[in-house]
C-alpha cells in the first residue's frame, strides 16, 4: 500500500485555454508558473502547484497528482503497484515542480501521478484575485462509489472520514476532513474542485470580489454539516463548480480517532461515521432548513443537494462506518394561517 500525504495538482481540460487561464490567474489568483502552446501550469502564491490546464475539445479532469513521503523510491512504488496487479509507468518532468512521478489509472479511469519530491514555485508577490492557500480537494461522480473508496483506502492509504448514506464518500489522507470526494452517478466526471482560504474574512472578500467581477454564487455562504467547513460555490467559464472554503474539520490524531472539537459538532466527540440520507447539507445558509428545498437563485447545486437516493444496503468499509447515523429531522416552523380579508 502507498501512503498518500497530500493532493498535488489537478489537470483540467478546457476548449478555451486563454479564457480559462485568465480566470484562474485574475479571479482565483493563481500564479502562472509555466506556459506552453496548449498547456499552462499554475501555483498558489505560497508556491504549491495547484492546477494544470490543457487545451481539449471537452471539459474534464483526466489527471490528479498526489505526493508520498519525500525520498520515496519510484521503483518501489512501481513494484508495490505491480504486486497489486496495477500497471504503471515512470514519467519525468511532469511540471516544473515535479521532476519524476509514477503514473497509473484508478478504477474510474482517472490517471494518478504519484510523486515524492517537489520544488516550490518561485515567489510571486503580486496581489490579485482570491489567492487561496492550496488546492484543498476534488470531487468526482462515478457509478461504483464503494469500489473506488476501497481502491483509495486499500491501495493509496486514504481513510474514510464520513459517508452520507452509501452514495457519497469523504476521504482524507492528512489532517483535512477530505481530500477526495466520490458521489454516485451514472457517469464519471468532475463534480467540483475546492480551494482553501485562510478564514471567514477571506470568504467575505471572495464574495465581494466575485460579485464585482460579475460572477454570482451558485450556493452559499454556508456551513456544511459533514466536514463543517464554511463554503461558497460558483462556476468557472467552463461550467466547472469551484468551491472556496475554510474551517474544515481536522483529524489531528488518528489514534484518538475524532476530529478536533468544535462548537458546532453534532456529536461529542465527532468521529467518522455514516450520516443518514436525511442529514441536511448545511447548518446555515441557502437550503439549510429542508433537504428537499430548492433555491431558485442557484442554477447549480453542489454535492449534497444533487446526490441521488440510493438503497441503504451497502456494507461499510471501515469500522467507523458501522455506526450509521439516524436521519436528522429538520425543524420546521408551523405554517401560519392568514385570515382572508
Amino acid at each position: 500500500m502507498l501512503q498518500i500525504k497530500r493532493a498535488g495538482h489537478s489537470t483540467l481540460t478546457t476548449p478555451d485555454l486563454e479564457r480559462t487561464l485568465d480566470y484562474f490567474t485574475r479571479i482565483i489568483g493563481l500564479s502562472l508558473v509555466a506556459r506552453e502552446k496548449n498547456r499552462a501550469i499554475l501555483a498558489t502564491k505560497a508556491g504549491l502547484e495547484a492546477i494544470v490546464l490543457e487545451r481539449s475539445a471537452t471539459v474534464g479532469a483526466p489527471r490528479l497528482s498526489f505526493q508520498v513521503a519525500p525520498g520515496s523510491d519510484p521503483g518501489e512504488i512501481v513494484a508495490k503497484l505491480g504486486k497489486a496487479g496495477i500497471k504503471s509507468e515512470r514519467r519525468t518532468d511532469i511540471t516544473p515542480g515535479i521532476k519524476e512521478a509514477v503514473a497509473f489509472t484508478d478504477p474510474k479511469g482517472t490517471t494518478l501521478e504519484v510523486f515524492s519530491d517537489f520544488d516550490f514555485a518561485p515567489r510571486d508577490e503580486s496581489f490579485n484575485g482570491v489567492m487561496p492557500l492550496k488546492l484543498g480537494h476534488i470531487a468526482y461522480t462515478c457509478p461504483d462509489v464503494q469500489g473506488i473508496v476501497k481502491f483509495y483506502c486499500d491501495m493509496l492509504g486514504f481513510r474514510v472520514s464520513d459517508w452520507r448514506g452509501d452514495f457519497f464518500a469523504f476521504l482524507r489522507c492528512s489532517r483535512d476532513h477530505h481530500t477526495v470526494n466520490f458521489l454516485r452517478a451514472p457517469n464519471t466526471a468532475i463534480h467540483h474542485i475546492a480551494f482553501e482560504v485562510r478564514d471567514w474574512t477571506d470568504i467575505k472578500r471572495a464574495c465581494d470580489f466575485l460579485a464585482q467581477s460579475n460572477i454570482r454564487l451558485t450556493w452559499g455562504p454556508l456551513r456544511h454539516i459533514i466536514g463543517h467547513n464554511i463554503a461558497i460555490y460558483h462556476e468557472n467559464p467552463d461550467g466547472v463548480v469551484v468551491e472556496f472554503y475554510c474551517e474544515m474539520d481536522q483529524m489531528y490524531d488518528e489514534e484518538l480517532g475524532y476530529f478536533e472539537p468544535r462548537p458546532w459538532h453534532q456529536d461529542r466527540p465527532q468521529r467518522p461515521k455514516v450520516w443518514g440520507d436525511g442529514t441536511l447539507s448545511n447548518w446555515w445558509g441557502p437550503m439549510s432548513h429542508s433537504p428537499n428545498r430548492t433555491n431558485a437563485a442557484a442554477p447549480a447545486k453542489p454535492a449534497e443537494e444533487r446526490a441521488p437516493r440510493a438503497p441503504a444496503s451497502a456494507a461499510a468499509t471501515t469500522r467507523a462506518q458501522k455506526k450509521v447515523a439516524r436521519p436528522s429531522k429538520s425543524r420546521r416552523k408551523p405554517k401560519s394561517r392568514r385570515k382572508r380579508r
